[in-house]
């Protein structure tokens, strides 16, 4: 699958797009164990922020399961041709209201590969067609091509995050 075209998505995604290297069907399966085993390597830090008012890792790695089922319900939407305007989050809402704090880590890896390993079905079997869709999500046009792509950068983005923040202060 080729990359989006810059008029696919709002350019605030562009940055987590830009990380994706290679086939993004393949970095999104090699996330599914790659990034859980990441994330269960660095348990002992699972309730570690960096900051004052930052989030966790457990919150972060909630976050992204949240993101990942957000990005999955806009992709599914479109690529069916779904005509409706979905809305935006708020993710510090979202955080705030999900009590990640009171999970086990590995819980939340072990919830995020399984997540993903669902979602690689649906993103295997779209067509170019469906890969080209677009549908309006936060008030803005994203396509279904900018959306797999998003999944992918989102992870590399917070995984950076992760190391350089959490891991590398």
């Amino acid at each position: 699958m080729n990359p989006p075209q810059i008029q696919e998505y709002p350019t605030w995604y562009k940055g987590y797009i830009d990380l994706v290297e290679g086939d993004v069907l393949v970095v999104l399966e090699k996330q599914a164990e790659e990034f859980t085993a990441f994330i269960n390597g660095i348990s002992d830090k699972a309730d570690y922020a960096y900051a004052p008012g930052k989030w966790t890792i457990k919150e972060l790695l909630g976050h992204i399961i949240d993101t990942e089922r957000i990005m999955i319900y806009r992709l599914l939407c479109f690529a069916r041709n779904d005509k409706s305007k979905l809305p935006g989050f708020d993710e510090n809402e979202y955080v705030s209201a999900a009590r990640f704090a009171e999970r086990k880590i590995q819980s939340l890896a072990e919830e995020f590969a399984w997540l993903r390993k669902a979602n690689l079905f649906l993103l295997n079997s779209l067509n170019d067609q469906e890969l080209d869709r677009t549908g309006i999500a936060n008030d803005n046009p994203i396509s279904v091509r900018a959306l797999v792509y998003i999944l992918a950068g989102h992870v590399i983005h917070h995984k950076n995050v992760i190391v350089e923040r959490y891991l590398n202060p």
